[in-house]
């Protein structure tokens, strides 16, 4: 037994086999949580939205005291403002420029 846990091999071996013990474990509480999670809302979706929405933080503008109308940011007709396209565009690009960057940098290019 002694010759068996001395060896480098073996060594190497067992810390392999304890990652990925470590790896399945996280894996199996990150599963229960999505069960948890999923089979909560099954149960009873009005209630589990309602407890979900009061756990939340508050909106930031709320905690940093911007001025704004919340009553009127919950209507659709507040976002079809012409403010509202150029903001979507703007967000949109920004991603498409994120996702580029994030390609160039696994690939190692530059693309032009």
């Amino acid at each position: 037994m002694s010759n068996f846990l001395a060896s480098t091999t073996n060594q190497q071996e067992i810390a392999s086999l304890d990652v990925k013990i470590h790896e399945t474990i996280e894996s199996i509480n990150q599963l229960k949580t999505q069960r948890d999670f999923m089979l909560s809302f099954s149960t009873d979706p009005q209630d589990f939205i309602q407890e979900w929405l009061r756990s939340q933080p508050r909106p930031q503008g709320i905690i940093t005291d911007v001025i704004g109308n919340p009553e009127e940011e919950r209507r659709a007709a507040f976002y079809h403002q012409p403010w509202a396209q150029e903001a979507v565009g703007r967000h949109i690009f920004a991603k498409v420029q994120q996702r580029r960057q994030e390609l160039e940098q696994v690939l190692g290019i530059r693309l032009t």
